[in-house]
């Protein structure tokens, strides 16, 4: 299955790249994609989104989905 994943902010410019195409096999959840990009030292904080709505670990992915990885936000 394949899916692209955004990266923004501070992980863009820790990564390289502000997305790239990945075809997963193994994955079905934003949990079972984090661990297989666990490669990357992101806060534990790390905020994730699929097709532009907030997604827990426990969000289903699907083919052709965007995901997009982005640290905390903060306001004042």
């Amino acid at each position: 299955m394949k899916i692209t994943v955004r990266y923004f902010a501070s992980l863009r410019e820790q990564i390289g790249r502000s997305y790239e195409e990945l075809d997963v096999e193994a994955v079905r959840c934003v949990g079972d994609l984090r661990k297989q990009l666990s490669n990357q030292d992101w806060p534990s904080e790390t905020l994730c989104a699929v097709n532009c709505q907030y997604a827990s670990d426990q969000t289903i992915i699907q083919a052709g989905d965007e995901v997009a990885f982005f640290p905390p936000v903060t306001g004042g």
